[in-house]
């Protein structure tokens, strides 16, 4: 079971990019790319969930008790950046834990891959994988390998206006998908 956390939702929109695009609805449009990905490319191969499936609100402690009780193989966190600099590129944040090492070391392989797949096919710049105590990491490494994917920068003009083609939203998602299979 993969679960795909598109984050915020609701009345949190996240971040605010140029041309007042929303990281809510751009990591909800990826999440749902990568389920309808997954059903056309690989016959559903993998069992996909997401912790919502519209532009509702779900709380960070439900997100990662859902990973538990769905008994989870994987939890990918989306979201995009956003910076008053001129930043740019896509980073992986993995949970600092000693606790659950074979966790941590599984989503740092995850990460990289991810990274890989994303930035060396769609022309991102890599940011690297980086570690943090992010409650979605903390409340759901416990259970299985997780990663919080950082999208590229909604701030930045190019990386904005990346997400306003569908086909765009639609290679994003399958470089995610095709990170995780890796």
């Amino acid at each position: 079971m993969i679960i795909i956390d598109p984050g915020h939702g609701g009345t949190d929109s996240g971040a605010i990019g140029r041309n007042d695009i929303l990281e809510k609805d751009v990591v909800l449009n990826v999440a749902k790319e990568i389920t309808i990905l997954n059903k056309t490319l690989f016959d559903d191969r993998f069992a996909i969930y997401l912790t919502r499936y519209a532009d509702t609100l779900v709380s960070l402690k439900d997100r990662g008790r859902l990973a538990g009780s769905l008994k989870a193989d994987v939890f990918v966190s989306l979201h995009c950046n956003a910076s008053s600099r001129t930043s740019q590129g896509i980073e992986v944040y993995v949970h600092t834990s000693r606790k659950k090492v074979k966790h941590i070391k599984v989503s740092i392989a995850i990460g990289l891959s991810i990274l890989k797949e994303s930035t060396g096919k769609l022309g991102f710049k890599e940011r690297g994988v980086k570690f943090a105590n992010f409650q979605i990491l903390r409340e759901t490494v416990v259970y299985c390998p997780t990663v919080l994917v950082e999208m590229g920068f909604i701030t930045n003009a190019d990386e904005a206006d990346y997400y306003l083609n569908p086909k765009n939203i639609r290679a994003m998602a399958l470089a995610i998908l095709m990170g995780i299979k890796s």
